[in-house]
Order: structure tokens, then sequence, then C-alpha cells
């Protein structure tokens, strides 16, 4: 192993390069195929509603199995942050901008914007690794609220708790950080909005060393106790994980009762991995299955998958671009309509079926 190099910047460099750099939206209606994607933009799409795309090729566990084969044909309105730092309401079907919440400032950021099931839209700004606040805000819209110190929010589906991540964004950046004791600084924090009341997850004991784990990503279980922890690499392109934590007795986030999720399927030298995952209402993820993991560095094209807990596919929702981070996954309520970022252009599926891409720009994205 070559010595350490703290990579929490490079997920959103990886980003911001491959992502559009344009601050207005701009809809487009591309379809993506499940197999294959093309980076030019279709016209203006004229749909009035998003319909089903076409059934998707790929293996499947069981013949017919996808975790979401029903549920609303409707898609719930999608609210994201533009790269130019505004908080926006999308048509699900055109990608247009219904209405800004949040005008333009200093960014969103991390890939996580977060909606209460009561329509409170939670995300996280700041301009220094060391500086960052989760505000709330109507989907209404109106004057945001700050709520903590932190970033990538998550609110539970029972809307009583936020899960948040506080970490310094690279070793040089926050003084104080003993770089050997990544417990001190690293940590998830479970928010319980009713009181304040808030209980740290760190990522290791405080009393050990080790390398620094930065989080990506958090997704709440249906029964807001469970929750999906995205790692990035902790060196060498190698540490990449989604681990499952009981909120109400994990003692860290990447040891001990956690359980992370196994990556299966092959790969040229059985170097895959998971770069993020996030909770299906039916218990299943829907994560971005990546290779390879190591150095040298080597793209394969991601895969979206619907998996079981145990790394069991279930479904092939669609294959990636090549060199462009896939990211901000978020599914429905209801289990039927999934969204993701591709290099900042926001794809949406109904039933886990062939994406269609609707909008680029962005930053992050997430049902209403």
């Amino acid at each position: 192993m070559s010595s350490h190099s703290y990579p929490s910047a490079g997920r959103r460099a990886r980003l911001a390069a491959a992502a559009v750099a344009a601050v207005a939206l701009v809809p487009a209606m591309t379809a993506c195929s499940a197999f294959s994607h093309s980076s030019s933009s279709a016209a203006a799409p004229t749909a009035s509603s998003v319909t089903a795309p076409a059934s998707t090729t790929g293996a499947t566990a069981s013949p017919g199995a996808s975790a979401t084969s029903s549920g609303s044909s409707i898609a719930p309105s999608i609210i994201a942050a533009t790269t130019s730092g505004a908080i926006v309401k999308l048509d699900p079907a055109s990608g247009a901008s219904l209405q800004t919440l949040v005008s333009g400032g200093s960014g969103v950021d991390g890939d996580e914007i977060s909606v209460s099931s009561s329509g409170m839209v939670y995300y996280a700004v700041g301009s220094g690794a060391c500086d960052k606040t989760i505000y709330s805000v109507s989907e209404s819209g109106g004057t945001p609220t700050p709520i903590a110190t932190g970033t990538l929010p998550a609110i539970s589906p029972d809307g009583t708790k936020l899960a948040y991540v506080e970490q310094p964004g690279s070793a040089q950046d926050c003084t104080g950080w003993d770089t050997s004791t990544p417990g001190t600084a690293f940590h998830v924090d479970i928010r319980t909005l009713s009181s304040g009341t808030t209980v740290a997850i760190p990522e290791i004991p405080t009393s050990q060393q080790g390398l620094p784990a930065p989080v990506t990503h958090l997704s709440w279980a249906s029964d807001s106790e469970h929750l999906a922890v995205s790692i990035e690499p902790v060196q060498d392109n190698e540490g990449w994980a989604v681990n499952l934590l009981d909120t109400s007795t994990a003692q860290t986030y990447t040891g001990g009762s956690i359980t992370s999720v196994p990556v299966t399927g092959s790969s040229p030298d059985g170097q895959s991995y998971l770069s993020e995952g996030v909770y299906m209402p039916n218990g299943d993820l829907f994560v971005v299955h990546g290779c390879c993991a190591g150095v040298p560095a080597k793209t394969d094209a991601p895969l979206l998958w619907e998996v079981q807990p145990n790394g069991g596919l279930i479904h092939q929702v669609a294959i990636g671009f090549l060199n462009v981070t896939h990211d901000s996954l978020d599914v429905s309520a209801d289990g039927n309509w999934l969204l993701y970022l591709g290099g900042g252009d926001l794809y949406v599926s109904q039933g886990g079926a062939r994406p269609s891409q609707i909008a680029t720009g962005l930053v992050a994205a997430a049902w209403a």
C-alpha cells in the first residue's frame, strides 16, 4: 500500500469535471439505454407526464423480479440543487424548473438533499471544509432555517430524525484534527428533531487509530432505524463500501455490529465495489456497482442495480457512462421511481426500467 492520501475531494472533483458547466437547467429527454448511453441531448420534450420506458433485458435474480414493479404511474416532483447553488422544484417529466425555493449562493455541499413526508427540504451549504451548515426550507418556499453543523442530511421516513455527517474536507483544512484518530472527527450524527438531542456514531472508537473513511451518502430504511452509509476509498482507491447500521445500537459506522453489503457479480480482476447505495421501501437497495478498485486505477462502466441486502442481484436498471461519477441516488416512497445523477445529468426510471435523462447542471436531487 502506498502512503495515505486523503481522497474526499476526489469524488466531487470527478463529478465537477464531468458535469455540464451550465448554471441554468437544460431540459432534455434523451432515453438512456440500459446497456449504453448517449451523451447527446434531444430537443425539449412535449410529453406532459412520465411514461414507463421500455423494460431492460438485463439479468435478473428470477424472471420478472424487480423491487420497483408496482406503485404509482405518476412520478412525484423532484427537488434538486443546481451548480449555481439554487434549490429548485422540477417537473419529473420534462425536467423544467417549476419553482425556485432558494436562490443561488455559496453552493450545496455533497450529493444529497432530503425531503420529508411533511414537505420540508434539508440541504447543506458551506464554502470551507470545516464550515458546513444544514438548512431546512419548506417545499413551497420561504426562509431557510439553520438546523445543525454538518453535511449530507437525510430525514427519516417518519420525519422524526435527521441523519447527517460531520467530517473534515481534507487533512490540512481543519486545524486541530489528529489525522491518526479519525474517530474524533469523522462521525454520523442522529438528531431527534423534536428535542435536538444528537447521538454521534464515529468511524471508529475515538481511542483507536486508523485511516479516515469519508462518508458520501446516507439513506434511511423504511423503519426509520436502519441507515445505509456509503463510504469512499480509504486509500489507493480501496475501501469502497455500503454499510448498514442499526442506529439504536451502532457504536461505529465501519465495524462492530454493522453489515457491509457484499459485492456480487464478476469483474476482470475481482475488484468490483459499491460506490453508493440507498434503501428501497421493501428493504432492498438501489446501488452503483463499479469496477475496479485498487491501483493502478482502472474504470469500467458502472452498473445501476437493485440488489438484496446480501448483495444478490435483483434487477439491472442501467449501465452508466465511463469516467463519470454516478451518485445522488434516490427512490420514491412507493418504490416505483428511481433517480440518479450521471456527471451532473439527472436520470429517472419507472419500475426499474430504462432511465430517461431529464435535466443537466445539477449536484444533487431527491424525490419530493
